[in-house]
């Protein structure tokens, strides 16, 4: 019996696999899929899952197979402004990379650290006892494990059979995308598509590589049945409404559909069974936010369940998930529901887009926006940490607010790079005073001796994550904060974890 099993086998279901291999949890990977499918929904990384990569010492390998591209010039709603100079990452740019190419990084990162994956193995039903929970399969096989997290997407299986409440919003709108080849000269095609984008932003098609190119178009209806893929001759017809050609479209590799339905569930939990990334929450795609938002949930539930498998979770560690991640999730629907207004056609929002392109001049616009988008404006509740006198202030915390929540942006340390610190997912003591200790906790956490005029406390705890659990420079603060994330230190002394 394995400690987990992941139900899908995409970039969140992958991503957790390797955040618990990291920490020794045995991992089943189960997808339905025998081989990996060449759709591309997602077409880049944002600031926060390339820092997650570079946290796990990966981000080379995405930086050999994408293109980097400035925040800017892909805006909010697609509204283009200057990229702010305040930013609080030293990761400030977009990673222009294919989902199959995400995919299958990540794939082989899970394999390589032990995860064990099984295609074609179709789940059609789970029991959750109380110790465990059983998978069941279209073969009538059955696998059992203490733990499953249901990975596997906006029409999530494991959501439907255990009941997770999904309100939201019915889709209102549907796409058609694909990627094909076409007869019509690349500059006719281009002059076409920027006079249909000035009064229809949700159209576009363009060069996707290989030869071929990848188009959008909205739908003449919604779909009744999303699981059956539009024809070419639907396609070539919303092209024509739209733009007065079919630009000799022909040959797809590949064609789906989406909608701007817009849900998110009530609970992540119950009480064996997580959800993560689109089986959770689903939204319009502006923004490219969908497969980030899976990225960085797995990012935040891994280290937590690995900690509850390897029996040192303090109590009620798991619950944060939900109570973190949750709250992101409204804010990115929030987002997604305001960007899709914004590429409306009609009047009203047309005068909002360009009031918003007025006030994103603004240097507090533009940075808030570019945040809320990247993910690296998250901070969590961490509960009562108002920082102490002193915990604001310095590169990347001078607007005022607080360290404890806010996630960790790469910086410069006498023993290397901070990030080249935590690929191993463990905690991070940075300990400017020298004074500190970290015995009792030192298979948990790693305690560094560090000053650095970008770190705007005596001493910083880092989670696993990255996010900042406690700022100061007593032993009896850091001690305290050690128990409420790393649980009860073990007896005797420690190795004191230092590096």
């Amino acid at each position: 019996m394995a400690d987990v099993i992941i139900i899908g086998g995409g970039p969140t279901g992958m991503m957790l696999a390797s955040e618990l291999r990291l920490q020794q949890v045995d991992v089943v990977i189960v997808e339905k899929e025998a081989e990996q499918s060449p759709l591309v929904r997602s077409l880049g990384l944002h600031p926060r899952s390339i820092e997650i990569f570079d946290q796990r010492g990966l981000l080379e390998r995405f930086l050999e197979h994408g293109q980097k591209h400035p925040l800017g010039g892909h805006g909010f709603a697609g509204i283009q402004a200057a990229a702010s100079a305040s930013l609080d990452t030293a990761h400030g740019f977009l990673l222009g990379i294919p989902q199959t190419v995400t995919d299958r990084l990540l794939a082989e990162r899970a394999a390589e650290l032990g995860a064990e994956l099984r295609c074609g193995q179709e789940v059609v039903g789970l029991v959750e006892h109380e110790e465990s929970v059983t998978v069941e399969f279209a073969d009538g096989t059955r696998l059992s494990a203490p733990w499953v997290i249901g990975c596997d997407g906006g029409r999530s299986l494991v959501r439907r059979q255990l009941g997770f409440e999904f309100p939201g919003e019915a889709a209102q709108t549907e796409w058609i995308l694909g990627e094909v080849e076409a007869t019509m000269p690349a500059d006719e095609m281009a002059a076409i598509v920027t006079e249909v984008r000035k009064t229809h932003r949700g159209f576009g098609i363009g060069p996707a590589g290989d030869g071929l190119l990848r188009g959008v178009v909205p739908a003449a209806t919604v779909s009744e049945d999303r699981t059956t893929p539009p024809s070419l001759d639907e396609f070539r017809a919303q092209l024509q409404a739209y733009a007065g050609t079919d630009f000799g479209v022909h040959s797809p590799r590949w064609l789906s559909r989406f909608t701007d339905a817009t849900r998110l569930v009530e609970h992540y939990r119950s009480p064996r069974v997580f959800l993560a990334g689109d089986a959770a929450h689903v939204h319009p795609p502006l923004g490219g936010q969908g497969l980030n938002l899976g990225i960085q949930d797995a990012f935040n539930l891994g280290w937590k369940l690995a900690a509850e498998v390897n029996d040192w979770a303090p109590a009620g560690l798991l619950d944060t998930y939900e109570s973190e991640r949750r709250p992101v999730a409204v804010d990115v629907l929030t987002a997604t529901r305001a960007q899709s207004e914004l590429i409306s056609p009609e009047p009203g929002p047309q005068a909002v887009r360009r009031l918003l392109t007025e006030l994103m001049r603004f240097e507090d616009v533009s940075r808030y926006l570019m945040e809320l988008v990247s993910g690296i404006g998250i901070r969590y509740d961490l509960g009562d940490d108002a920082d102490g006198p002193g915990h604001a202030g310095g590169q990347g915390f001078g607007d005022g607010r607080g360290l404890v929540g806010r996630r960790m942006r790469d910086i410069r340390l006498t023993q290397g790079r901070l990030y080249g610190l935590v690929h191993r997912g463990r905690g991070l003591l940075l300990d400017g005073t020298g004074r500190l200790s970290t015995s009792g906790w030192g298979d948990r956490v790693d305690r560094v001796v560090a000053a650095s005029s970008e770190i705007a406390a005596a001493a910083l705890l880092l989670r696993p994550d990255g996010h900042i659990a406690w700022a100061g420079g007593d032993q009896a603060g850091l001690e305290d904060r050690l128990r409420t994330w790393f649980g009860q230190p073990l007896g005797g002394e420690e190795s004191r974890g230092d590096m």
